[in-house]
């Protein structure tokens, strides 16, 4: 017995040292920078002050930010359209197959983000393979420019983050109870009623939770722009890199970096809140 408790102990101390040392400490260390000056010889003056955030206010970081917005969240929208049909085929397939698809959704971890970023240049080059196969089969006459463009950004980044909308869903959808669904149907309910009334409510969690892992990583990648935007298109994630690395503006890209953090806490909130909300469902259903 005390065995297993020095056991249990261990692990925790060992799990709250490492998340102390390698996660709190860096994120106290960026806000505490985000409220001091930023000074070119010693990258940072310190004096307290608020003149990193009031710069956020700027019109051009305001674009910036919303076209972040607006690029993560066409992606996100893409990748739940993409993700929750296929996960619920995933979810209720009773094949020998099933565990050779959720293996091939997870194939991609096998392999760095960034060089499958760079294979992607390989497919949407004016000779690359897209291009190469649209015209074999007639649909377009000439190569279309679609690297280094916006479109080439969203492609990148949907196909980066599909499957981290595809696993949440599938975890959702696995675990939900079909006799729910059966009910409705005894009761005359039609498909597209059984979708809105049951499927999508209990499995409103796992869509929330698919949204948090695909937004965030949206609005804040920055070498997909990068490499697949031609650096064309300016990101959170580019305006942070840019701060620190070639601007040398520590406590600025500090204070970008905090405000992301900000929404991403606000995401958070947003998941506990629905994730409570499909508990009470379950719930009730029980009842």
């Amino acid at each position: 017995m005390k065995a297993d408790r020095l056991f249990k102990w261990t692990n925790l101390v060992v799990v709250w040292l490492w998340l102390s040392v390698f996660a709190l400490l860096p994120s106290l260390f960026v806000f505490l920078l985000s409220f001091l000056e930023n000074d070119a010889v010693k990258l940072v003056r310190w004096k307290f002050t608020f003149i990193n955030y009031l710069a956020l206010l700027n019109p051009l970081y305001f674009k910036v930010f919303w076209r972040s917005f607006c690029i993560a969240a066409l992606c996100t929208i893409i990748c739940l359209c993409l993700a929750y049909p296929f996960a619920y085929f995933l979810a209720r397939l009773r094949s020998k197959y099933k565990n050779l698809l959720l293996f091939l959704v997870l194939i991609p971890f096998w392999t760095s983000s960034l060089i499958r970023t760079y294979a992607m240049i390989s497919i949407l080059k004016a000779k690359g393979l897209l291009n190469t196969v649209l015209l074999f089969i007639g649909i377009i006459h000439q190569p279309l420019p679609i690297l280094y463009t916006g479109t080439a950004v969203i492609i990148g980044l949907v196909y980066s983050l599909l499957p981290f909308m595809i696993l949440p869903l599938y975890v959702n959808i696995e675990k939900l109870d079909t006799q729910f669904i059966d009910a409705a149907r005894d009761l005359g309910a039609n498909t597209a009623t059984i979708f809105a009334r049951i499927v999508f409510p209990l499995t409103w969690p796992g869509i929330v939770g698919g949204i948090i892992l695909v937004f965030l990583p949206a609005m804040s990648m920055f070498y997909i722009p990068d490499i697949l935007g031609g650096a064309k298109s300016l990101l959170v994630g580019n305006l942070i890199q840019g701060e620190f690395l070639a601007a040398h503006n520590w406590p600025l890209g500090s204070a970008v970096s905090m405000v992301l953090t900000c929404g991403m806490w606000l995401l958070l909130l947003i998941y506990w809140r629905a994730n409570k909300a499909g508990q009470q469902h379950e719930s009730i259903g029980e009842i």
